[in-house]
């Protein structure tokens, strides 16, 4: 293999294909990314067997062939060469040879037999979305995802299409967030539940230009993200979401309208006060026009007022002050709802279209 790239063009595909390279793996040839070069055509290939990525790069073959090579390796070396032009090539010894400029390298690489490649699937079952609107999508659910492996189901999200709407929802049992976003037309009936790490990693590479759209691809064992000049081949988390339709409810005893930056800040303040060790909550007292913050810790306590609009009962309830600001912190609109009922049952926050809806449960406190 022989070919001459650009380096920032190189570094850009790296960067992509690291996303699918694991920290540690007891298979060394995961650690490896694959540079095929052939039919003019550089593709850089990763696969930790939970996802896997291709992205073509621009560049000049000399001599075609695949190499594997040590991908944190090198993405280190081209990121640090000193010129624009990179040539790599590999001898019948698999040993690369990197040149720019008056630097050279000289890394050994693998065959590529061992290696993984993605799995073709069949294109059939597809939505098309803006890069915009899948990333706005995830980063407003995918904090209340669950990081605990014994409850596979809610470490990942259910995407959920009917006819032309779009429902993306998280959970992790102390908090449900809902996004519902209108799409440019009506599809076949989809439900699967797609792992968060292939999300977030997905919300990274992605441009999110609103001219930009993403076609995505369901079968019954996987998910393909195609955009650019870039592929994304996510296995789906097997098993039945949550039905979560009993948990929402349109019912309460009390409604508050606020300022979002107004109570966002005042949150932030209360947690000046709680250790990494404590878990204390932030007390909310509403009444008439006003809801007190209160906050009482072994550092000490703080109290603030913040001027709100109610209708109904006043209530004295207690929340983690993270899942609250987890939630406001995605929120656009300069003021937001909220709905309760009493201190031991969710609250809601949740626009009047309901095209977002966070659901936080309330905890005890003496």
């Amino acid at each position: 293999m022989n070919i001459i790239c650009d380096k920032s063009k190189l570094l850009e595909g790296i960067n992509i294909s690291l996303k699918a390279i694991p920290g540690k793996s007891t298979m060394a040839i995961l650690e490896c990314m694959v540079i095929e070069a052939k039919d003019g055509m550089i593709k850089l290939i990763s696969n930790d067997l939970e996802i896997g990525i291709e992205t073509i790069i621009e560049g000049d073959i000399k001599e075609p062939g695949s190499v594997a090579v040590n991908a944190k390796v090198f993405f280190e070396i081209i990121r640090k060469l000193p010129y624009n032009e990179v040539s790599i090539s590999v001898n019948e010894n698999l040993t690369m040879n990197i040149s720019c400029g008056k630097a050279k390298f000289n890394i050994p690489v693998k065959d590529t037999e061992e290696f993984p490649y993605l799995p073709k699937i069949v294109k059939d079952k597809s939505v098309l979305i803006s890069q915009f609107t899948l990333k706005e999508v995830i980063r407003q659910t995918v904090f209340s995802i669950s990081d605990n492996e014994n409850t596979k189901v809610m470490t990942g999200e259910l995407f959920e299409i009917r006819g032309s709407q779009l429902k993306v929802v998280s959970l992790d049992g102390h908090r449900i967030s809902i996004r519902k976003v209108d799409l440019k037309q009506n599809y076949d009936d989809v439900s699967v539940i797609i792992p968060g790490k292939t999300l977030i990693e997905i919300s990274k590479i992605l441009n999110g230009g609103l001219d930009d759209e993403i076609c995505m691809y369901f079968t019954d064992k996987h998910v393909l993200f195609e955009f650019d000049n870039t592929i994304v081949l996510s296995r789906l988390i097997e098993g039945e979401y949550y039905k979560i339709d009993k948990m929402l409810s349109s019912d309460y005893e009390t409604k508050i309208t606020v300022n979002k930056k107004d109570l966002f800040d005042s949150i932030d303040r209360t947690t000046l006060m709680i250790r990494e060790s404590e878990k204390k909550p932030v007390i909310i007292d509403v009444k008439d026009t006003s809801m007190s913050l209160a906050i009482n810790s072994g550092i000490g306590s703080m109290s603030e007022d913040i001027d709100i609009s109610k209708e109904g009962k006043d209530i004295l309830i207690g929340f983690n002050p993270k899942f609250l600001m987890d939630a406001l912190k995605v929120i656009d609109e300069e003021e937001i709802t909220m709905y309760m009922i009493n201190p031991k049952a969710p609250c809601f926050i949740r626009n009047m279209e309901e095209t977002y809806v966070y659901l936080i449960l309330p905890v005890n406190f003496n």
